[in-house]
């Protein structure tokens, strides 16, 4: 028809020039001949002289050829439309109704929530629609009325498994997703909820019991999910908030959300067998302990004495999956050793490893990471792996106390934190087990990226009083198995011989899902990126070790360490529950090389950059003990991070004249870029976090540090 009324225009004022002009030919021939019009033949009407009138009739030709061509292709137009008309009217009637329901759940969340709450069941089964072709999705969405402009691009190539990763990273490059969120989020936590209170729930007494009872069977029931059908039933269709990992990011996140939202329905997919618990202890605390059934009880004193358990909460404090739906208050569920293998940005849902299929309002991906190993080791053959520990999770440190108290030499390769924690932890074993604990790594000494040389050679010469034999400089060239033996040879021809190997050498960010979701993975320093909430779509967060994130006064980062997942995942919480926060933390973290040295830390802390070091004679109470004692928990963080720094009056005592060589007792060590400081490290100095992380985010230059580092305090008995 446009193409009919195009021609139409451009013909009519052609027609109209040529009749005016026969016109006036007729009339000036009547004239001139004193003749009247009204005797002229229509044959001798000519634009030209008189007696044309053969142009005249190629003329007439041409002008009706034209309106003929236009109308018949008019005609045969509009026919043909009106043919595929029907024809898509008949296609669209002879739908089942549950497959036109799986579309408008592709559309955009504002859409999605209402259908969602509508029929909260057929998206399950709605995934094989996913199969059916793309024009059909484009005629359900034209009888929408309520759908947006974007949303028949969106829709029409969302069922393809393959689009979404290839259109998915374009949406995120511009980082727009924190327009939708204004709209989405007041709507998603709350309209689900009341959908599911249709079912009789249980009295909120029976909460704690009921999730005693599933705190065992929560394994077991794991344990039996080969049968497909039978762990399909007690896995929910549906999850309000889903938090994708099981760890500190995961957990302090679901307890951000329930404190917004009391009636929050959250449910945890970890793929570990266990509930969220603290790493840090893994690697301190745990290996001090005195009972013998610490790796069954998994309880630990602290270093101020007191004893606590590394799960964040008891099994009462979890609900079954089962109950989830039913809740009446809400409720924190976990799936244990359940692994997410796909995840559907654009359908708002995430497959399992056993084919099971959850959807969701709001996701929170905090998949943690995975400890890095040697290539060498690798290529070395499965016996050699059989002997050599990666250690991350729960079973690591079972494992590897059991290996302490079985062989006679145990290798730890790598000289940072974790490192140089088990090479302290297991020296002190080194007498009473008769174990030789080697310590190697590739820098000069302990902690050799992180701290300044002069005190990198004190920490190591402080790790070999604990019973370490330390082979610094040392690059692996291979590993070998030998006479039940691990024989360890280095590329400047050093020979080790060990029992087992313990590879301490990095953590890597777990982003398997980045390629099924189409999310963006930063280049530089790995996870995904996020916008400043922590956001990497409208309804997807990251926080936690597998977030790279802007800082907005050192730049783009990547934080491996306890504060920062605490901090991470509770502003990712809240951020879920429509706060819409930036993340202007400056997280801190902390080695302890026993009780009695530790240091905590904050900002770019690289031995590359350069340092100011003010130092002072350490007191009985400068120890991570009494630090303890004095904050009441071994993981200082959860006391620090609640502080604020205001304003901090600079000690009155002067610094003690003389320098103390070589006596590194307490003090502060400032890292400098430009002149002004982004990083500090407290050097057995304690619950002074607040002043620093001030410090950093005034981002100022100081002309004598010695007076800075007098806000700490360092100088006072």
């Amino acid at each position: 028809m446009l193409k009919c009324r195009t021609v139409w225009k451009k013909l009519a004022p052609l027609a109209r020039a040529s009749s005016t002009l026969c016109r006036q030919n007729v009339r000036r021939t009547a004239l001139n001949n004193g003749r009247t019009p009204a005797y002229v033949s229509a044959a001798h009407m000519s634009s030209g002289p008189a007696g044309g009138g053969r142009a005249n009739q190629m003329y007439v030709l041409l002008v009706g050829a034209a309106c003929v061509g236009g109308g018949v292709y008019t005609y045969r137009t509009v026919k043909g439309d009106g043919q595929r008309y029907q024809e898509r009217i008949e296609e669209i009637s002879s739908r089942p109704n549950k497959t036109q329901a799986s579309y408008i759940q592709t559309e955009p969340p504002a859409v999605e929530a209402t259908e969602t709450e509508a029929v909260p069941e057929p998206e399950p089964e709605a995934a094989p629609s996913s199969g059916e072709p793309s024009p059909p999705a484009a005629d359900v969405e034209a009888v929408i009325p309520t759908e947006t402009t974007e949303a028949p691009p969106e829709t029409s190539e969302a069922p393809p498994a393959a689009e979404p990763v290839v259109e998915a990273p374009p949406e995120e490059a511009a980082e727009p997703p924190a327009a939708p969120v204004v709209e989405e989020e007041p709507s998603a936590p709350c309209e689900p909820p009341p959908a599911e209170l249709t079912e009789p729930p249980a009295a909120v007494e029976s909460e704690p019991a009921a999730a005693a009872a599933a705190a065992e069977p929560q394994p077991e029931a794991v344990a039996e999910s080969g049968d497909s059908a039978a762990a399909s039933l007690k896995v929910p269709s549906h999850a309000p908030y889903l938090l994708i990992g099981g760890g500190t990011a995961s957990f302090a996140a679901a307890r951000s959300i329930r404190a917004r939202d009391p009636g929050a329905k959250v449910l945890i997919v970890t793929e570990e067998p266990d509930a969220p618990y603290m790493r840090p202890p893994l690697s301190k605390e745990l290996w001090f302990s005195d009972d013998p059934s610490v790796t069954e009880t998994l309880r630990f004193k602290q270093w101020n004495g007191k004893e606590r358990s590394i799960f964040f909460q008891p099994p009462s404090f979890y609900i079954t999956a089962e109950e989830l739906s039913s809740a009446e208050n809400g409720g924190v569920a976990i799936l244990t050793n359940r692994k997410v293998v796909h995840m559907d940005v654009r359908g708002n849902k995430i497959k399992l490893d056993d084919d099971t299929e959850i959807s969701y309002d709001k996701c929170l991906i905090a998949t943690g990471g995975v400890p890095r190993n040697l290539q060498v080791i690798e290529r070395a053959g499965e016996e050699v792996m059989q002997k050599t520990t990666l250690f991350r999770k729960i079973e690591d440190f079972k494992e590897l106390d059991k290996v302490s108290r079985n062989v006679k030499s145990i290798t730890i390769i790598g000289g940072g934190f974790l490192g140089s924690e088990l090479a302290c932890a297991l020296g002190r074993r080194s007498s009473e087990f008769d174990l030789e604990v080697i310590q190697m790594y590739p820098e000069k000494g302990n902690m050799g990226k992180v701290l300044p040389e002069y005190l990198s050679n004190w920490t190591t010469e402080k790790v070999k009083s604990e019973g370490v034999k330390i082979i610094s400089e040392a690059l692996v060239k291979s590993v070998v198995s030998k006479d039940d033996q691990l024989e360890i040879q280095l590329k400047d021809g050093r020979l080790v011989k060990t029992d087992h190997i313990v590879a301490a050498v990095g953590l890597e960010p777990n982003v398997d899902l980045a390629k099924s979701a189409g999310l963006e993975v930063d280049s530089d320093f790995g996870g995904f990126r996020v916008n400043a909430e922590l956001q990497a779509r409208s309804n997807i967060w990251v926080a936690g070790d597998a977030a790279c994130f802007y800082d907005i006064r050192l730049g783009r980062r990547r934080v491996e360490h306890h504060d920062h997942a605490v901090v991470s995942g509770r502003l990712a919480g809240e951020n879920m529950t429509g706060a819409n926060k930036p993340y202007w933390h400056q997280s801190m973290f902390w080695s302890d090389l026993g009780p009695d040295v530790g240091y905590e830390a904050i900002g770019i802390v690289d031995s590359s950059l350069p340092t100011v070091g003010v130092f002072a004679k350490a007191t009985a109470k400068d120890t991570p003990r009494a630090a303890t004692e004095l904050s009441g928990t071994g993981i200082r963080s959860e006391s620090e991070t609640e502080d604020t720094a205001t304003s901090p009056v600079a000690s009155s005592t002067p610094a003690p004249s003389g320098s103390h060589k070589d006596e590194y007792g307490k003090g502060v060590i400032f890292y400098l870029r430009d002149k002004v400081v982004v990083g500090i490290i407290l050097w057995n100095v304690f619950n002074r976090m607040p002043i620093a992380r001030k410090i950093i985010k005034d981002g100022e230059e100081h002309s004598d540090l010695n007076e800075v580092a007098k806000l700490f305090n360092i100088h006072d008995d």
